[in-house]
């Protein structure tokens, strides 16, 4: 079996919510993960005969993606922001938008820096960091940034000390439940960053089903009732947390922008708004 015969494998026998495109692109990550081999090289040689080990652990993988469980599941590790994650169960799949989000905050540390701010003191804090794709990424770019990170999982505190370790850097985490009033840190950060449960439940039939039956749900949702649960409390939080000059950075839902900044504005923080690059209202930046 050559790796062409793989990539027309995958393409008729992935589930249909995949278009083509996107299972050939499936097959070609899976080649290069069990091969070890690159982009290039995969579409150089599709005629490249396999060996029997890499033939079956390209079809054990196949078999779990026909089940419907994510790529990076599967493969255990994910790529964000030019860095390799690994990811479980416990935590959810980085994501294009939060790439962007990062982006937007590295942004804001170079005007810093341009303003003469002080940044070889600056601190970040991550709330509800999951695999750790934030606050690792921004270490790695603001290497003399002190960064922390708080979850209420056990399990994805473990998985992002890991992801720390594996991209040396250094982050702080911290166990902590972002919901309960009486938590609270001795610090102050210039920055703090989120993407915090944002989904409704009433969203839950408009969802993949790779998405529904695998990852996270506590990652994932929060009440009809209360779509904004999260950030009111991440916003109370950073009232008492949040430096002078610091800002507070936030993915969230693409049909509670508007209602998102009025919640951060009746706080007393001032906002801005961010659609993603699919035009979608997807990050907002606060300030007082």
């Amino acid at each position: 079996m050559t790796l062409g015969d793989i990539e027309t494998i995958y393409v008729s026998q992935l589930p249909a919510f995949y278009e083509k495109d996107e299972s050939r692109n499936i097959a070609a990550i899976a080649a290069e993960h069990v091969c070890n081999i690159t982009r290039s090289y995969y579409m150089l040689h599709k005629s490249e005969t396999l060996t029997l080990a890499q033939e079956t652990s390209l079809i054990r993988i196949l078999d779990e993606l026909r089940l419907g469980r994510p790529l990076q599941y599967v493969l255990e590790e994910a790529d964000f922001f030019g860095l390799r994650f690994k990811v479980n169960s416990s935590v959810l799949i980085p994501r294009p938008e939060t790439e962007e989000l990062v982006h937007w905050v590295l942004t804001s540390v170079n005007e810093r820096k341009k303003q003469n701010l002080d940044t070889e003191h600056i601190s970040i804090l991550d709330i509800g960091t999951g695999s750790g794709c934030i606050p690792v990424a921004l270490k790695k770019n603001v290497p003399e940034a002190e960064v922390s990170a708080i979850d209420i999982s056990h399990g994805a505190l473990e998985t992002a000390l890991k992801n720390s370790v594996m991209n040396g850097v250094e982050v702080r985490f911290i166990r902590g439940d972002i919901l309960d009033d009486g938590f609270s840190l001795s610090s102050q950060f210039n920055l703090i960053t989120s993407n915090p449960p944002y989904v409704t439940d009433s969203e839950r039939n408009s969802m993949q089903k790779n998405v529904l039956e695998f990852e996270p749900h506590t990652a994932l949702f929060v009440p009809d009732d209360d779509p904004l649960l999260f950030y009111r409390h991440i916003a109370d939080f950073s009232l008492k947390h949040l430096a002078g000059d610091g800002s507070l950075f936030l993915e969230i839902n693409e049909n509670f922008g508007p209602a998102t900044c009025s919640l951060l504005e009746e706080k007393g923080f001032r906002t801005e708004l961010r659609k993603d690059l699919r035009g979608k209202d997807r990050m907002v930046k606060a300030w007082r």
